[in-house]
């Protein structure tokens, strides 16, 4: 699969929009080589702020993090970058728990934090062309 050509998804809780906002902002030049996906209210953000292209599903608790979870089952996911909040907890709160199990399952690289995401996207693996994550064979 080309760089150029992954997918990301991205996905904010209310609290943490601001700071995956901020994030995105630091990493345009990166992103905007990508094909990019979100959730609804989060993809409206940042298309509008960064003026990037951002596929929008429906917002979380309608149903956005299933379809973000359907993209991981079938193998067009890349990566997902999730600041979620801790702290406040969502009441579809068992939609990002199912979403997060579907990263480990598939063995899907997902950040949580923005550390955890700055190392992702910088890192010379994300850019290799040549690297393909492994996928289980269920």
């Amino acid at each position: 699969m080309s760089v150029n050509h992954r997918t990301i998804a991205l996905v904010a809780h209310d609290h943490k929009k601001p700071d995956l906002i901020e994030w995105s902002r630091n990493h345009i030049e990166l992103l905007k080589h990508h094909k990019l996906v979100a959730t609804g209210t989060t993809g409206g953000l940042i298309a509008k702020e960064l003026n990037l292209d951002v596929h929008r599903f429906k917002s979380g608790p309608l149903g956005g993090d299933q379809q973000i979870g359907a993209l991981i089952a079938e193998r067009k996911l890349d990566c997902l970058i999730f600041f979620w909040d801790p702290l406040n907890p969502a009441p579809h709160d068992p939609d990002v728990k199912a979403l997060l199990r579907l990263c480990s399952v598939w063995n899907l690289p997902v950040a949580c934090n923005r550390a955890t995401a700055d190392m992702l996207i910088t890192s010379p693996l994300f850019a290799n062309d040549e690297y393909l994550r492994d996928v289980p064979d269920y």
